[in-house]
């Protein structure tokens, strides 16, 4: 199979991830016979620096032509520190997402049997669970109309009932594939963009009988996550709650360093990791790169090469077990490896296996 990638390393530890994900892949792609092409291009504040916007033009046009983009992560100290500043890194994200219609976030929330010691949640409230977040990516808040001035600030969250269907299909189409069970998470008891959630979630229900359907506002989902996370099979809910949640439920593996995801729509799809740029660890060589890697676990099954999936996971897995890790989750008294470390082994262990 022929396969064309756009790579946007972005910033921060971006580029270092971003080096470990190309690598880990292209051991996948030589082990397994396919021709893969890496075309790099710029985002956020390296894109900012060098065009003045973070998602510029010769960007959007690499990622529209590729198969898939492997994305890292954008953010920087000094737009962070700047409130005045009229470009933003994490503009960039928006844009591409925006214009590629990418309305569709899939996190996977996974432990590791290995690390179930790192969560700050109980182990037996931690092992075993095993559930996906969908958040839906171009609507709510985030894209709605703004108005800000020294006295007065708003954003609206507007939904369309064809926005609210679409990612509800995804939704049903993953609950369908794994324990067919799906939470839709809402605030209909206040919002009237909920309601219309609700209202919409409770009548496609009846096109899927084989899948239990229920619903949850969000304070409850919050609570539940942290209470029983394996209650949750799929969760499916809108822009602003997704991102709170799926970076909750990040925190229950013990690690945002571990969990990757995909977001899919209208046009090519984008696979990165779930945790952001950490600029104070650029260059230090302490970046964990699983989240990144098991990013192109995710790439590859989206093009349903399942072998070439699984032999990522497998190597992942034996590099956790074997203690082949970053600081950051390496248990105290063994020996710490860097990014690149963790990457050769990881690609060295899919091509000898």
């Amino acid at each position: 199979m022929k396969l064309n990638i756009a790579v946007l390393a972005g910033d921060g530890i971006g580029p270092e991830i971003s080096r470990a994900g190309v690598k880990v892949m292209k051991a996948v792609c030589d082990k397994f016979g396919h021709d893969v092409t890496f075309v790099p291009a710029l985002v956020g504040a390296a894109a900012i620096d060098a065009t003045g916007n973070p998602f510029p033009e010769e960007t959007y046009e690499i990622c529209r032509d590729a198969d898939a983009v492997l994305f890292s992560a954008v953010g920087d100290l000094r737009f962070d520190n700047n409130p005045d500043a009229k470009a933003r890194p994490e503009q960039g994200l928006l844009a591409m997402r925006k214009k590629l219609g990418l309305y569709a976030n899939i996190r996977p929330v996974e432990t590791f049997e290995c690390l179930v010691h790192k969560s700050p949640l109980r182990p037996e409230l931690v092992e075993g669970a095993d559930f996906v977040c969908i958040r839906e990516l171009t609507g709510g808040m985030y894209f709605g109309e703004k108005f800000e001035s020294d006295d007065e600030a708003y954003d609206t969250c507007a939904y369309t009932r064809h926005e609210i269907e679409r990612i509800l299909r995804v939704a049903y189409d993953y609950a369908r594939r794994r324990r067919k069970h799906l939470t839709v998470v809402d605030k209909a008891n206040v919002l009237a963009s909920s309601r219309l959630w609700r209202k919409v979630a409770k009548e496609m229900s009846a096109e899927y009988p084989d899948v239990t359907t229920d619903s949850m506002y969000v304070d409850n989902a919050a609570m539940s996550m942290i209470q029983n996370p394996k209650f949750f099979d799929v969760m499916v809910t809108e822009n602003t709650f997704g991102d709170i949640l799926t970076d909750e439920g990040s925190v229950i593996t013990g690690s945002m360093g571990l969990l990757p995801s995909a977001s899919t729509g209208e046009s090519t799809p984008v696979f990165e990791p779930i945790h952001g740029s950490w600029p104070q660890a650029a260059g230090k060589d302490i970046a964990n790169p699983v989240a990144q890697i098991l990013s192109v676990a995710m790439l590859f099954d989206y093009f349903n090469l399942t072998q070439e999936a699984a032999a990522v996971r497998r190597a992942v897995n034996e590099s956790l077990d074997r203690c082949v890790r970053t600081p950051d989750i390496q248990i105290e008294g063994e020996k710490s490896y860097g990014t690149q470390a963790v990457a050769d082994w990881i690609a060295d262990y899919v091509a000898n296996h």
